[in-house]
């Protein structure tokens, strides 16, 4: 049996508000070259109906306990069969019913270990802001460029690198990307927008406190992964200087949103 280009991987957890849409938007796809696969944390709401109800149209799917999003993403790639790995997360969905069939154009048959599109995130208020779509460079050093809801990471990359770090608890994505960096990795970016991502997850905090929380991991990372002691230099001056210009942005974004609006706020960002 032939195994399918794309494994999309939905972890949940009392997701009754969009896992429904999340689905939806994966399983009217016109082209079938992918496996679905869920993996729930128990949910205690109505999650476990809304997914049964689609059970014909899911390839694998667990219920159990887990220490956080990284392990159960970790458990659906370890079921996984597919080429490439693609992590839609249960508030997520992709762009429409052509996705995947561009996706598949766009690769082409190239072998790169990422492929990177482009991600429209969704706030509340219902504004749209683009993702970036970098492939791994030097920036990858710093910043990861992207986001998981619009790469294809290679399956087989993933499993050499031992997946998503459990310990990490927002930015185990970039973690991941920096690791394959300093393995040399290949990636290739396309404009195209392949999903949304509407901003009310864990990532998507946007006040001080969350911010600060993602940047004190993104520290961890670092040190954890610096190739030596120049890299480690480089990174105590980033970080001296980036933690003050943050807050004087978001203090800046915040002035704006309070006397101005969003439409200045957008470009701000």
């Amino acid at each position: 049996m032939n195994k399918p280009l794309l494994s999309i991987i939905t972890v949940c957890k009392n997701s009754e508000r969009y896992i429904k849409m999340t689905i939806e938007s994966v399983i009217n796809q016109k082209m079938n070259d992918y496996e679905f696969i869920i993996i729930d944390g128990e949910s205690s709401d109505k999650t476990l109906g809304i997914i049964q109800a689609y059970k014909n149209h899911i390839s694998y799917f667990l219920s159990e306990s887990d220490s956080g999003i990284a392990e159960a993403m970790n458990k659906g790639a370890t079921a996984a069969t597919g080429q490439y790995l693609m992590f839609l997360n249960s508030d997520d969905y992709l762009l429409d019913e052509n996705t995947l069939e561009s996706i598949k154009n766009n690769i082409n048959n190239t072998k790169k270990d990422f492929h990177i599109f482009l991600v429209n995130f969704l706030y509340e208020d219902g504004r749209i802001i683009t993702s970036l779509n970098h492939e791994l460079g030097f920036l990858t050093n710093f910043k990861m460029g992207s986001c998981h809801q619009g790469q294809l990471v290679s399956r087989e990359l993933f499993n050499q690198l031992g997946g998503f770090d459990e310990s990490l608890g927002i930015n185990f994505d970039y973690d991941l990307m920096l690791r394959a960096y300093r393995r040399s990795a290949t990636s290739e970016s396309y404009n195209v927008t392949v999903s949304v991502m509407r901003q009310v997850g864990i990532s998507s905090k946007r006040d001080w406190p969350g911010f600060r929380q993602r940047y004190d991991e993104e520290k961890v990372i670092h040190k954890k992964n610096s190739p030596g002691l120049l890299m480690n230099i480089i990174y105590s001056v980033y970080w001296f200087l980036y933690i003050p210009y943050r807050y004087f942005r978001y203090l800046l974004i915040a002035l704006n949103r309070r006397f101005i609006g969003n439409k200045t706020v957008k470009i701000l960002q």
